[in-house]
């Protein structure tokens, strides 16, 4: 009898060295570990694209230029001072001033290098106070990257973008808010197609849209040089973080000569995009005093946004950076859809002015912060008949300009990390081809029920401007004829009176013990 083989499951390159990495977590916060390691990261590339470099300047008889910058920069190299270098890291790694080692190289390769200016951690490593034997270790684990084995498939852009990942899973509710997942990138970048003009993002995070335009542009055979980036971030660590990600493709970024509130202190007064790609916070309170900004003309010619909820803020900062054919693909809380008050005013003019293109609801659990399902938005400047030339195709787009899609993706997704929803690569390429059907003249869309449904100007203005697809899109249970969103409501509510007739249960219950004379705790 033959005897059975079983077959092991191989682990990635980036599970490996997160798993090697994990362990040495101790001391450090899940918060500031990850930028301990991917500012590690950073410098293990960053070296070694210099030693790749200088071996063909030697190659080439250039040993005299091997300490001039200029013969790094011109071929997008970062130029290394002796100090600076992985491999002085390395012969230093066991040594009790290690930490101070690892802040003087990346201080040194920022001074040299002025595009990395406010990239790399201050003091970072030294403030830490690491146990000199798990940061050696670390160092040990990031020395077997492999960064330039394969260049075709990123290697250390695959590892960078895993650990930001990793590390938003690891770090719940509340504390990865500066990391979209891919998949939810990847749809935008889809929908909205930016293949050439100017990109921005408001709130950039660690500047994962940029990441995946990029990626985008370069899957569909256009030309990444033909774009260029702005964006702004409030968090100076992660602002630092987005640097690098973006320093690691090679890709130039203005975002801003500091970490700064978008709204407070704008970078980008003058700017008019082509493409706008973000992920703001989500019901930002306080986002300003009841007497500032009052006059913004971010809001020209719509109401002030309301002090207590930043949703609409950010719609019009990005409403306000549109280019005349600029399109905008955004995610926000569900409750921006019909929110009353000065949100109402401004939703009701956004859709007047024919901006409003698209609503999706996304599914619950895409988020490693919430499991909320939320909304994306597209608004579009142009939704007039033109002709739209792509690398790949040329479209004729029909006027929408009285036109809303709506889009319901709840039902689609498949598991990631067990308790996550993510798209597929088929589905995202299935939803963007329902959008852009719709948009082309010469095809046929169709609504679909518990999918998609066009609605009409005079259909949204006969539901008072909301935008909440379940009023438009039939989604319906077709044996029971009932109302999933009306009948989720009704259960949410019964749930919270069951929770309170818990709670009062309770106390009933300790009250008839306190007057027993017993002290207890439920």
């Amino acid at each position: 009898m033959a005897k059975k083989t079983t077959q092991k499951n191989t682990k990635s390159m980036e599970e490996t060295l997160w798993d090697s990495a994990n362990k040495l977590r101790g001391t450090v916060e899940s918060s500031e570990y990850k930028h301990v390691v991917l500012g590690l990261i950073f410098l293990k590339f960053a070296s070694d694209k210099f030693e790749e470099r200088r071996a063909e300047l030697i190659a080439e008889g250039k040993e005299k230029y091997l300490e001039m910058k200029e013969f790094y920069n011109m071929k997008n190299v970062f130029f290394l001072a002796p100090e600076s270098r992985w491999s002085h890291v390395m012969e230093n790694s066991k040594q009790d001033q290690i930490a101070l080692i690892v802040d003087t190289a990346l201080h040194t390769i920022e001074k040299n290098n002025p595009s990395l200016k406010g990239a790399l951690p201050d003091n970072y490593f030294s403030r830490l106070n690491m146990d000199v034997s798990k940061l050696a270790a670390l160092l040990d684990t990031i020395n077997n990257i492999d960064t330039l084995k394969d260049k075709d498939q990123d290697i250390v852009g695959r590892v960078y973008e895993y650990f930001l990942s990793k590390f938003a899973l690891a770090e719940g509710k509340g504390k990865g808010e500066f990391y979209t997942p891919k998949s939810i990138v990847n749809l935008i970048a889809e929908m909205i197609e930016p293949y050439k003009g100017i990109i921005y993002d408001p709130a950039c995070g660690s500047g994962g849209m940029f990441v995946q335009s990029v990626k985008f542009i370069e899957s569909h055979h256009g030309n990444k040089k033909e774009i260029s980036i702005y964006g702004q971030e409030y968090t100076a660590t992660t602002y630092k973080l987005a640097k690098m990600n973006l320093a690691i493709r090679g890709i130039s970024a203005n975002l801003g000569s500091v970490p700064a509130d978008t709204f407070a202190r704008d970078q980008h007064p003058d700017l008019k995009a082509d493409f706008i790609m973000a992920n703001p916070p989500f019901n930002q309170k306080d986002w300003r005093a009841s007497n500032e900004l009052f006059d913004d003309p971010r809001w020209s010619g719509y109401d002030v946004p309301p002090t207590s909820n930043a949703n609409y803020a950010w719609i019009l900062n990005m409403v306000s950076k549109l280019s005349a054919n600029g399109i905008a693909g955004f995610i926000l809380a569900n409750g921006a859809l019909s929110a009353g008050g000065e949100e109402y005013k401004i939703r009701k003019k956004l859709v007047e002015n024919g901006l409003v293109e698209a609503i999706v609801i996304l599914p619950r659990s895409m988020f490693y912060t919430t499991d909320i399902s939320v909304t994306l938005w597209i608004l579009n400047n142009n939704k007039t008949e033109r002709t739209v030339v792509l690398p790949e195709e040329t479209r004729q787009y029909r006027n929408r300009k009285n036109e809303v899609l709506f889009l319901d993706l709840r039902q689609i997704g498949e598991p990631f990390e067990k308790k996550f929803t993510q798209f597929s690569e088929q589905h995202i390429k299935d939803i963007a081809k329902t959008y852009h059907t719709w948009q082309q003249a010469g095809t046929e869309y169709e609504d679909i029920a518990e999918y998609c449904y066009a609605a009409s100007l005079d259909e949204i203005k006969a539901k008072d401007f909301s935008l909440v697809p379940s009023k438009y899109i039939e989604f319906v249970n077709r044996d029971e004829n009932i109302d999933f969103d009306e009948k989720m409501g009704h259960l949410q509510s019964e749930f919270s009176d069951l929770l309170k007739q818990e709670a009062e249960s309770k106390a009933d219950l300790l009250n008839v013990f306190k007057e027993l004379g017993y002290e207890i705790e439920l």
